[in-house]
């Protein structure tokens, strides 16, 4: 009967715990939709503001369009934070054990949440991915695919990489016109160009993000190893981002109990003995945590959201691996990837990264605790 109620009550911490993640999700997500696209579309000479993109996301793609990649976004989250909570609790548990009473410092919450960052951004790539490139696209006018097809015809080895797309006629003629002064030993020298890979947009560049946002279509023309692409800025920011989080809120979890174990008679000698704090006050914690995690880990943000956003065919990456491509910019920006044309809009889209993670920090783990103490009370009357 103990060990039957042991796994109930683990499946209701489960539980519990998913529809948090995905409450806070849902909530926010306009949110990371908009600062998706004032990240990705902005330029050192051009900026866009969130006023802009909702307008644009509104006109073409409907209110609808703010939720796109809404369902891989969800999916990731759940399984990285997952990660994220899981490795901080089994590091920490390292910092405390031998210890005579269950206390965790500051500087060890910081370093037990660097690892468990990285732990959640090693699985939360893929999905973060396919999201951004689903929230792109319903700020991009699409050509539909009947009225491109009369248009050109598309050629087999573009219909095999990538199903469903047609370059586009004009740049491919302005290529041929270019060409045009060597000698024309073909009959037919525009098909003969789109039989090449790189031709496939017509003007010698890779296809755009709303041709490549579906699975089958990045793994196809990219490669699997395009599903962990920003790897290097994700690390740095997840783990920057996980170890500011579990820090700043140890640091308040330990200023309230000290704040409210001066009010009880006699006054506690060890945290364990101070009264639990309440719902609220641990989920104002977490959000102010979470605005503070991303503010310190912002930058980071946008090198990752602006190398998810270009499309590298796989010939290319093997390309630059024979070639010994080095990347370019200082040392620093090499060992976070971020590229040196960004370093004007590494800020863009601050405040809104900043409000999301808060209010999701905020409902998540609020609505984790109503969520556990309505199913475990439930459960108590059914036993």
């Amino acid at each position: 009967m103990d060990e039957l109620w042991k796994n109930k009550i683990f499946a209701i911490h489960i539980t519990a715990a998913a529809g948090s993640v995905a409450l806070g999700t849902a909530v926010t997500y306009p949110f990371d939709t908009i600062k998706v696209l004032v990240q990705v579309s902005s330029g050192s000479s051009k900026q866009l503001t969130a006023t802009q993109a909702l307008e644009r996301v509104r006109k073409i793609s409907g209110n609808s369009g703010l939720f796109n990649g809404f369902g891989w976004l969800a999916l990731g989250r759940i399984l990285g934070v997952g990660a994220r909570f899981g490795t901080y609790e089994i590091v920490t548990a390292f910092y405390k054990d031998g210890r005579q009473y269950n206390y965790v410092h500051v500087s060890e919450a910081l370093m037990a949440g660097m690892v468990a960052g990285a732990a959640e951004s090693l699985l939360s790539s893929p999905f973060e991915l396919i999201k951004l490139r689903a929230q792109v696209t319903s700020a991009s006018r699409v050509p539909s695919h009947s009225s491109v097809l009369n248009k050109q015809v598309v050629a087999p080895v573009i219909e095999k990489l990538l199903r469903g797309y047609t370059p586009e006629k004009k740049a491919l003629n302005y290529s041929v016109d270019l060409l045009s002064t060597l000698t024309n030993k073909h009959s037919n020298m525009t098909s003969a160009l789109q039989g090449y890979p790189w031709m496939m947009s017509g003007s010698g560049n890779p296809p755009s993000v709303f041709n490549v946002r579906r699975p089958s279509e990045i793994i196809s023309l990219e490669g699997w190893r395009a599903l962990w692409r920003g790897l290097r800025p994700g690390l740095v920011r997840d783990s920057v981002y996980g170890g500011v989080f579990f820090s700043t809120w140890q640091f308040l979890h330990n200023a309230m109990l000290d704040w409210k174990a001066v009010g009880m008679d006699p006054i506690p000698s060890v945290n364990e003995d101070v009264d639990p704090l309440s719902p609220l006050a641990v989920s104002l914690a977490a959000g102010f945590s979470g605005s503070v995690a991303a503010v310190s880990s912002h930058c980071f943000d946008t090198a990752k959201c602006r190398s998810l956003c270009t499309v590298l065919p796989k010939f290319v990456s093997l390309e630059r691996k024979l070639l010994k491509w080095k990347r370019p910019g200082s040392r620093f920006e090499r060992f976070t990837g971020i590229h040196p044309a960004d370093r004007n809009v590494l800020f863009n889209g601050i405040w809104l990264r900043m409000a999301r993670c808060g209010v999701a920090s905020f409902f998540m783990v609020g609505y984790y605790f109503l969520a556990v103490d309505q199913l475990v009370s439930r459960g108590n009357r059914l036993t």
